[in-house]
């Protein structure tokens, strides 16, 4: 079960622009409910070492002390009309004042129900590259500082009714809110699942 911070970081993030439709708890019983879960993490605890990332990524960030490994990620009962999927990975207690988008994927066929450990660390043709914060197209692992408070990395799954090679790549999150819920027209979202992982550098 999503704990209670879980809802809360993940319907926040959404609520500038994506719909959480489902996998927000209030599904009837009769519904299966669109899920996202890891078997790297479990929602609400600590990240693995190997999923910060690296010194090799980020040589001037000493907080930067893992292998920048992806999590491994999978999900269940897409909704009805799903065409593809976009990943999100957020730091809502990073830079402000918007915290630190880690990966902005898109394009993601509703074929594919997950990814390995480490398979979105690396462009591959499963998905389209957005631009993170890091200005990659891929996984960017936390570089939490020492001695604070656990940051939440909120990875959010969102099921749209668009082609997979509707968009096209390097959009930023900003830039890619508008084309999921576009202003004043018909949104695209289907659906949303979310999942929390914390990290803080160890000591």
């Amino acid at each position: 079960m999503r704990s209670n911070m879980t809802r809360t970081i993940a319907n926040a993030l959404l609520a500038g622009g994506f719909i959480l439709a489902c996998g927000s708890g209030t599904a009837s019983a009769q519904q299966k409910v669109f899920g996202l879960s890891s078997t790297t993490f479990k929602d609400g605890t600590m990240l693995p070492a190997k999923a910060a990332n690296s010194k090799a990524n980020a040589p001037n960030n000493a907080n930067c002390v893992g292998e920048n490994v992806s999590p491994q990620l999978s999900w269940v009962n897409p909704p009805d009309g799903t065409k593809s999927f976009v990943l999100l990975m957020e730091d809502p207690e990073g830079r402000a004042p918007a915290g630190v988008h880690h990966m902005v994927i898109y394009g993601i066929a509703p074929t594919v129900t997950g990814f390995a450990e480490g398979e979105l660390s690396k462009a591959s043709d499963k998905f389209v590259g957005g631009k993170a914060t890091q200005g990659t197209g891929t996984y960017n692992g936390p570089c939490t500082p020492a001695n604070v408070q656990p940051h939440h990395y909120t990875f959010v799954l969102i099921a749209t009714d668009l082609d997979p090679k509707e968009l096209p790549p390097g959009l930023t999150r900003e830039e890619l809110t508008p084309k999921i819920v576009p202003p004043g027209g018909a949104a695209h979202a289907k659906g949303s699942a979310g999942i929390v992982g914390l990290f803080v550098k160890p000591n």
